[in-house]
C-alpha cells in the first residue's frame, strides 16, 4: 500500500476513507513519524544509481515525478546524493493538478526544456501510465516496486514494461 501514500496506508491499517472524522488528525501523525524517519530509511531500488549514471553518460536529462508533497519530496531528494543530477524534481503540489493529471508531466518536460514527445515516463502505478499518455509522453511501466497485489501492469496501456532498472537501460540502448 505504500504506493497509495497516507490514505491507502490508512485505509488498511484502520479501515477508515478520508470521510472518517479522525483520519486528517490519523494522516498528520503518519506524516510527522514518517518525516521524522523518512531520511533515514528510504533506499533507492537496486540498479536505479547505475541506471542514471548511464543516462548522464549517454548525456540525457532526467527528472522526478511525485504525487508526494513538496514537504517531503525535498528533504528526500536533497538526502539521497543520486538527486543532484536531476533535471527536474516535480511534487504533488507543484502544479493545481496531481498525477494522472498530466501537469505535473509537463511542468518537468518545460524544466527539462525537452518537448513532451521526446520525454519517456517511467511509472509504477496506473496514474503514471495515465499522466503520460495524456501528456503525450512515451509511457514504461515499472512492474517492480510498490505494485500492489490486486494490481495488473500490463492492463495500463503503457508502450512499454521493465521488470528491472536494467530493463530500462536495453530500452534506451534500442530507441
Amino acid at each position: 500500500m505504500a504506493g497509495a501514500g497516507a490514505r491507502g496506508m490508512l485505509g488498511e491499517a484502520f479501515g477508515i476513507t478520508p470521510d472518517h472524522p479522525e483520519f486528517a488528525a490519523m494522516r498528520e501523525e503518519f506524516f510527522l513519524n514518517y518525516e521524522s524517519q523518512m531520511t533515514t530509511r528510504t533506499l533507492v531500488f537496486e540498479g536505479v544509481a547505475e541506471l542514471v549514471d548511464q543516462i548522464l553518460q549517454r548525456n540525457m536529462a532526467w527528472g522526478v515525478v511525485t504525487n508526494k508533497a513538496a514537504r517531503f519530496t525535498d528533504p528526500l531528494t536533497r538526502a539521497i546524493p543520486l538527486f543532484v543530477s536531476a533535471g527536474a524534481v516535480v511534487s504533488g503540489d507543484t502544479t493545481p493538478h496531481a498525477k494522472p493529471h498530466p501537469a505535473p508531466l509537463l511542468e518537468a518536460a518545460s524544466r527539462l526544456n525537452i518537448a513532451p514527445d521526446q520525454c519517456i515516463y517511467v511509472g509504477d502505478d496506473e496514474r503514471d501510465i495515465v499522466a503520460g499518455l495524456a501528456a503525450g509522453m512515451g509511457t514504461v511501466a515499472a512492474t517492480y516496486g510498490y505494485l500492489g497485489a490486486k494490481t495488473n501492469p500490463m492492463e495500463w496501456g503503457a508502450h512499454a514494461s521493465i521488470n528491472s532498472p536494467n530493463e530500462l537501460l536495453q530500452l534506451l540502448r534500442s530507441a
